[in-house]
């Protein structure tokens, strides 16, 4: 059943979406594709082997425009923002004082004075408002710029080939996490590297007048509706993609209460680059250890471990379900979860609680899929 869309933002892509025969549900305060007539299943499969389509126009972009814009920028994220090159992106995350995550972005660099801000779709709001509560006498001109693009998401092994079929853009040359301006099917766009399924793929960032040309024909050059061309997928297969390859959601493993050292983020958290909300308490949390940690694990039991379900180890409760479904690609039941730092070993057996019934488990390396590189 399609949920009504009274009172819910909609992208550019809404009424393609329901021509497809898109099951629309609630997410973030959009009315978004949970998925299509094919099924999440086969949206996965299909783009762990062929290529997927995914409308990602309700995520926000945040421009920061002046000269000190990656000294601004720096200041509020846990990365580094010095060290990226014109057309280079970054992973990076907004931290409390606390050094837990109010969001998780991307950070695009036009420029020495330009970058663009990626957050999630239900917090560009909360981020707008955090981050220009922090503009002090810096430099910078912030504007929320959210309404201005669509984006458009082709992953799998064929996007490369599919997308080229569009640009004059060499895709092949667009090295991972970098970007490049350029046409799209006529169309004025950035075309980023990025992904969130574990898969090569790309980003077409347009005008949101311009995304139904952009999406029909990209369906299109993709082969939509031969047995192995793209599909267009929806929420559900994007959050099975991104989960079989590690990777946090927002509000999942990582939010208000999380620190990044406690989501194996450790990576994006350079303690050394200068002062950054955030830092003293992380430095902290690095000098005196974790206490609990981000695992992966399988059920090796019948069942399926879902969110916010209890985890045991040894009869006593130790922590809750961040994540968790079938992955179909791996055909295992997986999931993620934070345990005592103790315990966050490969091979560790838990158990989860699933609506009463102790389901056995064990914990794994993440992440659960990694793909082959060419």
């Amino acid at each position: 059943m399609t949920a009504p869309a009274l009172d819910l933002k909609k992208t550019s892509l809404n009424a393609a979406h329901r021509q497809l025969g898109g099951r629309m549900v609630e997410f973030g305060g959009w009315d978004m594709p949970v998925q299509y007539a094919a099924g999440t299943m086969t949206e996965h499969l299909r783009t762990r082997t062929h290529a997927g389509l995914f409308d990602v126009s309700h995520m926000g972009e945040i421009e920061v425009r002046g000269a000190d814009a990656i000294p601004f920028v720096n200041r509020l994220t846990s990365n580094d923002a010095a060290k990226l090159a014109d057309g280079q992106a970054q992973y990076s995350a907004l931290t409390t004082p606390k050094g837990t995550v109010i969001d998780d972005l991307l950070v695009y660099r036009f420029a020495e004075d330009h970058l663009l801000l990626i957050p999630n779709a239900g917090t560009t709001d909360k981020d707008w408002d955090w981050i220009s509560s922090h503009h002090e006498n810096e430099n910078v001109e912030l504007r929320n710029a959210s309404a201005e693009y669509c984006q458009i998401a082709v992953q799998g092994p064929d996007a490369i080939s599919i997308l080229q079929k569009l640009t004059a853009v060499s895709l092949s040359e667009i090295k991972y996490y970098h970007f490049r301006e350029g046409e799209v099917d006529g169309v004025p766009s950035l075309v980023s590297r990025t992904g969130y399924t574990g898969e090569d793929g790309f980003e077409v960032y347009a005008a949101p007048d311009k995304a139904e040309q952009l999406w029909n024909k990209i369906l299109d050059a993709g082969g939509f509706g031969s047995d192995e061309g793209i599909l267009p997928c929806g929420l559900a297969a994007r959050n099975t993609l991104r989960l079989e390859a590690g990777m946090c959601l927002y509000g999942h493993e990582i939010d208000e209460t999380t620190t990044l050292l406690e989501a194996n983020l450790g990576w994006i958290c350079k303690l050394n680059k200068g002062d950054f909300i955030g830092r003293e308490s992380l430095q902290k949390q690095k000098d005196e250890g974790i206490r609990r940690k981000l695992v992966g694990f399988e059920v090796n039991d019948r069942g399926i471990a879902r969110d916010g379900q209890d985890v045991l180890i040894g009869g006593a409760r130790v922590g809750l379900v961040t994540s968790g479904s079938p992955a179909p690609f791996l055909k295992e039941n997986i999931g993620m979860a934070y345990v005592p730092v103790e315990f966050a070993n490969a091979g560790q057996a838990i158990e989860i609680d699933v609506r009463g019934r102790l389901v056995g488990a064990q914990i794994v390396p993440l992440p659960f899929y990694k793909r082959a590189k060419n």
